[in-house]
């Protein structure tokens, strides 16, 4: 393979984006897409299929793929909801067979956020954006990971989570029940409400939906910055769960955490709260001695296509020259 031809096909799929990435054998970024999202729990394997067939054809035209039904030797997926071994099996083969590569692997989107953090394909990645979900791997290939079905599969936390706790802990300090706090205040002058009683009336009115309770984690960290105990309480309490499911995931695969890559993915880490991340960091220390913490810094996408340059076997150069195309200039 020659360099500058198509080696990997990279996607990123999310609940409301996809992105895509054509990625050269020298790791180069022939051509990239951002689309709707094309999730196989709204749409079916199907229709999701469906959906990602037309971003594919897309993105190769970009790249000046047009008469070739073969994109790229390999298409490495992750996707969020291929939560099950045999989501991601039937995923992976109903990519295989659209024709677009001669291999395909399709995996949690958790494990893009592990790749395009870490150094090496090992290493722990906690994705904390309207959910919660976790993944280790170790060097010999082990994984350990969590159904991440939220409060049934012994779940708390991200942007939902985070805003439900928001919500019930400004309630109950409007009305009494619980310790006075800022949130409340906050949150409703952030949305332009009188009162937390306001808001939680226009929430059981659906005139605000998930996509708008979601924002409370910022009036969450600007609160808990103030000094609010409450606010501060739930910080802490979120830190806490991204280390407790980082360690447990080690455990489970008998991965000595001294020297691990703890990769902190999704929108409520990715924001670098500096509270949140210094609790992460004074957490992990106590339920992994020796553990490191690192942001993400490329987007999930340049994790997708690291996983497809390691399933071909691309050296580490092209590698580099990949993460250098995501990563921002001085």
């Amino acid at each position: 393979m020659a360099d500058g031809e198509a080696a990997v096909l990279a996607i990123d799929g999310g609940n409301s984006k996809t992105d895509l990435a054509l990625v050269g054998s020298d790791g180069t970024v022939l051509a990239s897409l951002r689309g709707p999202g094309a999730s196989h729990e709204d749409y079916g394997i199907d229709g999701a299929l469906s959906r990602l067939a037309d971003m594919i054809r897309m993105v190769a035209e970009k790249a000046g793929i047009d008469d070739a039904d073969l994109i790229a030797p390999h298409i490495s997926a992750c996707l969020a909801g291929a939560d099950l071994p045999e989501e991601e099996a039937a995923l992976t083969a109903a990519l295989a067979a659209g024709g677009w590569s001669e291999s395909a692997v399709a995996m949690n989107d958790t494990f893009a956020i592990l790749r395009g953090g870490a150094d090496a394909p090992s290493g722990v990645a906690v994705t904390c954006g309207a959910g919660i979900n976790c993944v280790a791997v170790a060097p010999d290939g082990t994984t350990a990971r969590y159904l991440a079905h939220g409060t049934m599969s012994g779940d708390w936390g991200g942007g939902l989570g985070l805003a439900q706790a928001v919500m019930w802990h400004a309630m109950r300090g409007w009305d009494g029940r619980g310790p006075a706090t800022g949130l409340g205040p906050a949150a409703a002058d952030h949305f332009g409400l009188a009162s937390i009683r306001d808001v939680a009336v226009a929430v059981h009115k659906d005139t605000l939906g998930e996509a708008e309770l979601i924002q409370l984690t910022s009036v969450l960290f600007a609160v808990a910055a103030d000094g609010d105990p409450v606010a501060r309480s739930l910080v802490d309490r979120q830190a806490a769960e991204v280390a407790v499911m980082a360690a447990a995931a080690m455990r489970q695969i008998g991965m000595t955490p001294e020297g691990v890559t703890v990769v902190l993915g999704g929108g409520v880490l990715e924001s670098r709260d500096p509270l949140l991340l210094a609790a992460v960091d004074r957490h992990l220390a106590t339920a992994a001695p020796g553990a490191v913490a690192r942001v993400l810094d490329v987007p999930p996408v340049a994790g997708a296509a690291l996983l497809g340059l390691d399933y071909v076997g691309a050296p580490a150069a092209p590698k580099l020259r990949l993460r250098a195309c995501y990563r921002p200039g001085p």
